[in-house]
């Protein structure tokens, strides 16, 4: 009796453990999948062409860059990760700013200083926002880009789900958070607690632009096969950009930056 009143508290204490655990997470899920930086200064010194600080209506106005080379090229519409501030893609935006592109880079609620806080409607409607403000200043859908960075991708994923752009260019792309959870979290009923589940392989079907996947192979946050996925999914004119070196933060070096050019050059 003694052994098995032992092994009875044990197994309650574990499941109150558990229990505990679990309600955490479900409390909890956003401030671990959404990580805005604590300082909110913006530091444009070392890009190495000019921006328009700019502020676009969604919940509250959201601080953005906009770099307009010329009114005749077309427009990246780039949607950052889950992670850090605009000038954390200082180095990426250099590099883009040198092809026959213009681009508008905006920071989601909560991120960069913006009021408000993250979740999965509301950077769907942060995309739509930045989408409109760009129509509204004379771009054209048939004339956007759109680029996405890991949780990124399934910003853009769902918004080229609903129109019809020139292009799309996603980076370490995962096949949705329920399936990334599940991998991460094995023992915890995700399926039941999960709020932003962000299902991009679904939504694969309803995307009619040209799409380039770019994913390195040691990617330790959102495995490789996972991008692997995404790309043999898709049934439109599609580009493929496979790294056997890059992790998770794709190295921006020439052989990406060409890969890039020849898809704008494929799509124009």
């Amino acid at each position: 009796m003694k052994i098995g009143s032992i092994v009875l508290n044990s197994f309650l204490i574990l499941l109150l453990v558990y229990i505990s655990i679990v309600v955490f997470l479900f409390f909890y899920q956003r401030k671990l999948l959404y990580h805005p930086s604590e300082n909110n200064y913006l530091d444009e010194t070392q890009l190495n062409h000019k921006i328009e600080k700019t502020f676009i209506q969604s919940n509250d106005k959201l601080v953005s860059w906009y770099f307009k080379k010329n009114s005749k090229f077309k427009t990246i519409l780039f949607f950052h990760g889950n992670a850090g501030k605009l000038d954390n893609r200082v180095y990426k935006l250099n590099e883009l700013s040198k092809l026959n592109i213009n681009y508008l880079i905006i920071a989601y609620r909560g991120f960069s200083g913006n009021t408000g806080s993250p979740s999965e409607n509301g950077l769907y409607e942060d995309a739509n926002s930045a989408k409109v403000w760009l129509n509204k200043n004379g771009v054209k859908d048939k004339d956007i880009i759109i680029y996405g960075e890991s949780l990124g991708t399934a910003v853009a994923i769902d918004l080229a789900s609903r129109y019809k752009f020139s292009g799309i260019i996603l980076e370490s792309p995962f096949t949705s958070m329920l399936e990334l959870a599940q991998k991460y979290y094995p023992i915890i009923p995700v399926k039941l607690i999960l709020k932003d589940r962000y299902e991009s392989k679904k939504k694969l079907n309803d995307i009619k632009s040209p799409v380039l996947v770019m994913h390195g192979r040691k990617d330790n946050i959102v495995p490789f096969y996972m991008g692997q996925q995404i790309y043999e999914a898709l049934s439109v004119p599609k580009f493929a950009y496979f790294n056997d070196q890059d992790d998770h933060m794709m190295e921006y070096n020439n052989e990406l930056i060409s890969s890039v050019k020849k898809f704008l050059e494929q799509i124009n």
